[in-house]
């Protein structure tokens, strides 16, 4: 970490360890089975209910009651205006690398605001779906750069988030299909007036490309970024990979169905060129340097588990 890095860290957050997280928990009832928790892990995450407990019940309440904050706010600017002002849905961005979790965090809020009256109806959508489908990653040259920004339509995303933010009662995504690595133009993700919507990706926090644009960003109420080491998440992305390579990948329907005859040796280095290629150079040149623009950062070490809790402070 540069200097400049630290000290930005320092001067934005307040770095609460785990144990003192934890604490937060005291009271709280655990909402989740352990059945409820592995349905919700991914590949190679570390989830468990002591996880759940000590780290994401706390966070799943603090939304629950920014949301509540939020709300409220816009109840008093409706009747500053003399407007009766609609229900807004409380938006949260979840980003992150490449095989850090970000998805299982994405899922397990989306279980636990759930359960809390204030929120009852938690949507999520992963910006999978707004990646421009493989046709047209393929005539723009943009194959090999698969989840990069320029890979993604940018606004079809913005005008989504917008249209829920807006109250509109039904707004549909694009699916996207990772057996088929392409968008599915028979199929959608539809969203009817959620109190929540997570939107979850690699590059949801990225700042406008142009000063008079509007990122997708622009629109989140709160926004989460799951941090670890660079050299950790490299062996969890190998770790996946191998895993799905004896799972996913040997479906004959499977996109990746290539790599399900590769030896031990040959799945590690080609799992090892495809982070070396594409994901770190997406990692250190569009999402490492957007963790600052989270509200909170989960840092997570070796093991998966998350050690340390840095907020935003007000």
């Amino acid at each position: 970490m540069t200097p400049d890095s630290s000290l930005l860290q320092l001067s934005l957050y307040r770095d609460i360890p785990r144990a003192e997280w934890a604490r937060l928990a005291k009271g709280l009832p655990q909402p989740l089975t352990e059945q409820e928790i592995v349905q919700i892990r991914g590949l190679g995450d570390r989830l468990d209910v002591n996880e759940v407990r000590d780290v994401f019940l706390p966070i799943s309440r603090l939304l629950s009651a920014w949301a509540r904050g939020t709300r409220q706010i816009g109840t008093e600017v409706g009747a500053f205006f003399g407007e009766d002002r609609p229900k807004i849905p409380f938006v949260v961005g979840v980003a992150g690398s490449v095989a850090v979790g970000k998805s299982t965090v994405a899922r397990l809020l989306r279980e636990l605001m759930s359960r809390w009256t204030d929120t009852p109806r938690v949507e999520l959508v992963t910006t999978d779906g707004f990646l421009y489908p493989n046709a047209e990653l393929e005539r723009r040259g943009l194959m090999d750069r698969k989840g990069f920004p320029e890979s993604y339509d940018r606004r079809r995303l913005i005008d989504f988030v917008t249209r829920v933010k807006s109250g509109e009662p039904e707004v549909r995504a694009p699916f996207y299909s990772h057996m088929k690595y392409d968008i599915m133009p028979d199929a959608s993700v539809v969203v009817r007036t959620p109190d929540v919507l997570i939107v979850e990706g690699l590059n949801v926090l990225q700042p406008p490309p142009a000063p008079n644009d509007v990122a997708v960003s622009d629109l989140f109420d709160f926004s989460i970024f799951v941090d670890a080491d660079t050299e950790n998440i490299e062996k969890w992305f190998v770790n996946r990979f191998l895993a799905l390579r004896a799972g996913a990948f040997s479906n004959p329907a499977s996109y990746f169905n290539v790599y399900q005859h590769l030896s031990d040796e040959e799945a590690i280095a080609t799992a090892r060129g495809i982070w070396a290629e594409i994901n770190l150079p997406n990692l250190i040149a569009n999402v490492e340097p957007t963790k600052h623009r989270g509200t909170l950062v989960l840092k997570k070490g070796p093991d998966h588990a998350v050690e340390n809790v840095l907020l935003r402070k007000l």
